[in-house]
């Protein structure tokens, strides 16, 4: 996995709200911008209002109840997930060929290093993130069991990802009971907030700073 010296990356953060619709259609045309080299690989800092997002593995069933909140399908991996302003959407633009340079790209270690990455975001905060196996994003205790606290769900195109990262920082939590949150109905979700945790610093900040930590330490350790 590269060095930090080795990145080139564009940080971008919005600050206010971007239709899913404009982000994705960005997406794409940033993707095939890196595919050709006319343009630098981004990560894209956001909030979404208020969205549906179904993956190419969802099913219909998932979607318990309609409302006034739009559905988009897509084309990333996963089913039904929820936007909302108060979650923290991280759009990754990156290229795996060089990413993992000189080793060859690695889907799962990509997965990996976005989960590991999301856990060292909320070590920052004091809160204990997890992996489970063979369930899709980051969990925490609480005192009524594990929940989710962030969904992980990206596409490659020619080895460049896209879509992301989505983290539970203080969203109205309403909007996941019209789903079946990653098609998973057996745990709830959570969110920073509900854990009693107040953001009193720049949370940006903190998934840049993470990114380069995270990367660096899974370079060191070979995986």
């Amino acid at each position: 996995m590269s060095q930090k010296s080795n990145y080139n990356i564009e940080w971008r953060v919005s600050q206010e709200p971007v239709h899913f619709e404009e982000a994705l259609q960005f997406m794409q045309k940033r993707v095939e911008q890196i595919i050709a080299g006319e343009a630098r690989e981004m990560i894209w800092l956001l909030e979404h209002p208020p969205v549906y997002t179904a993956g190419v593995s969802a099913s219909d069933a998932d979607l318990l109840a309609k409302s006034d909140i739009p559905v988009f399908k897509t084309n990333r991996g996963g089913k039904y997930t929820y936007h909302a302003p108060g979650m923290k959407i991280i759009y990754v633009m990156l290229d795996l060929k060089k990413f993992f340079a000189p080793e060859k790209p690695d889907v799962a270690l990509f997965v990996k290093f976005l989960e590991n990455w999301v856990i060292e975001i909320l070590a920052e905060f004091g809160i204990k993130g997890e992996i489970k196996k063979g369930r899709v994003g980051i969990w925490v205790e609480t005192p009524d069991g594990e929940k989710k606290i962030a969904a992980l769900g990206i596409k490659l195109k020619k080895w460049v990802s896209y879509h992301g990262i989505a983290i539970n920082i203080a969203p109205d939590m309403a909007g996941f009971k019209n789903i079946v949150p990653c098609g998973i109905s057996e745990f709830g979700v959570t969110s920073m907030k509900d854990l009693g945790v107040k953001i009193n610093r720049d949370f940006d900040e903190v998934v840049e700073k993470k990114f380069y930590s995270t990367a660096l330490e899974m370079a060191k350790s070979g995986s």
